[in-house]
């Protein structure tokens, strides 16, 4: 529970809002995270937020991070060589050894990418052990999208099929324009033998999931990333209980017949 300090070793200005911080630890390290955790980061003097892991290498941490209140805009004003705290790592990860042998869906929408990010490092890396990758991503304007080196990278591939779209655009952005749910009906996978990865806003989760099983991927096969107002990361506050669930501990990541009832009601 004691926030261990780590050093920002890389900042990277992602949009205007939102920037990827590169952090190394200073003395003992956290536990290694699996794809799909979080961690509490410290801004000392200010406050912890729970922060979704978007990349483990070597020992060093990458976190994406959205300014939206205090806690946030702290850790985004942090510069190479600052210090901040990190206790985790928490929750439940991404299994992607699940879809071996068959075929791989990601969508993601906003911010929703960076935790979906390890899966497309650990499918690229073991790229042998699946069939067909895609990975569907969207955005509210071309401005609002993350990681655009890596997206136009993993592009550029030819054992990865990346489709973007956004919901509004100027006349000079060629891509598709609408919802990413509408990108799923025609994702060149074998629904039958297909395990799908959702991630993003709670509502476009919701739409992206009854598209998948409109497709024909079977309920169980599909996972999706909770996001909550998270405060202890153990299920003690009950800040963010869903229901019978404390999404820091029995999520983020969940099934989506574990969630489907809870996500289909109407919240005032």
């Amino acid at each position: 529970m004691t926030p261990r300090p780590y050093r920002v070793v890389s900042r990277r200005d992602d949009l205007i809002d939102t920037v990827t911080l590169e952090l190394a630890p200073v003395g003992d390290a956290c536990p290694a995270p699996m794809a799909g955790q979080f961690n509490m980061l410290w801004a000392f003097g200010v406050g912890e937020a729970p922060i979704s892991v978007a990349g483990f290498d070597d020992g060093v941490l990458i976190h994406t991070i959205r300014r939206v209140g205090a806690v946030t805009a702290a850790l985004c004003a942090s510069v190479d060589g600052d210090q901040i705290g990190l206790r985790g790592p928490f929750g439940t990860g991404w299994d992607l050894p699940r879809a071996t042998g068959g075929d791989v869906l990601v969508v993601a929408g906003g911010l929703g990418l960076a935790p979906v990010r390890p899966i497309i490092t650990d499918l690229l890396a073991n790229r042998a052990d699946f069939g067909r990758a895609v990975l569907l991503v969207g955005a509210r304007t071309p401005d609002a999208l993350l990681y655009r080196d890596e997206l136009e990278g993993w592009r550029g591939r030819l054992d990865l099929d990346v489709e973007v779209t956004v919901d509004a655009a100027s006349p000079a952005w060629r891509g598709d324009v609408g919802v990413v749910t509408r990108l799923i009906e025609r994702a060149p996978v074998d629904p039958a033998n297909t395990t799908a990865f959702v991630c993003g806003p709670e509502v476009m989760m919701r739409f992206a999931a009854q598209a998948v099983l409109d497709r024909g991927v079977p309920a169980t096969h599909v996972v999706l990333s909770l996001e909550r107002n998270m405060h202890c990361a153990i299920g003690h506050c009950g800040h963010c209980q869903l229901g019978p669930m404390f999404v820091c501990k029995d999520g983020p990541v969940v099934g989506w017949t574990d969630v489907e009832a809870l996500l289909r009601i109407r919240e005032r």
